[in-house]
């Protein structure tokens, strides 16, 4: 679960995330859980997440390079702690 692909961009400050959490539904699980943690600083950079077959796509998009990869390195971070919780309990799982 989990296989992560980077997409290049035309955008100068862009990057793009794919993971293939070969389910929409774990897919749509870290999306929720992913989704309420918005940017620090939305005026320097924007985040837009979206889910389909069984992916989670991430677009960033920020005014410089150095917002773009704190952004970045701190979703990631957060996204390996949402997938490996997803790993360890399942979706299944009763609380």
């Amino acid at each position: 679960m989990g296989m992560l692909w980077l997409l290049g961009s035309i955008c100068s400050m862009c990057s793009e995330l794919e993971v293939d959490f070969e389910s929409d539904e774990n897919a749509s699980l870290v999306y929720a859980a992913l989704a309420v943690d918005k940017e620090l600083q939305p005026d320097k950079v924007k985040r837009l997440m979206s889910v389909s077959d069984g992916k989670l796509s991430v677009h960033f998009e920020a005014v410089e390079a150095r917002f773009l990869r704190a952004s970045f390195s701190a979703f990631v971070d957060v996204l390996t702690l949402a997938t490996e919780t997803i790993e360890e309990f399942g979706p299944g799982m009763e609380l």
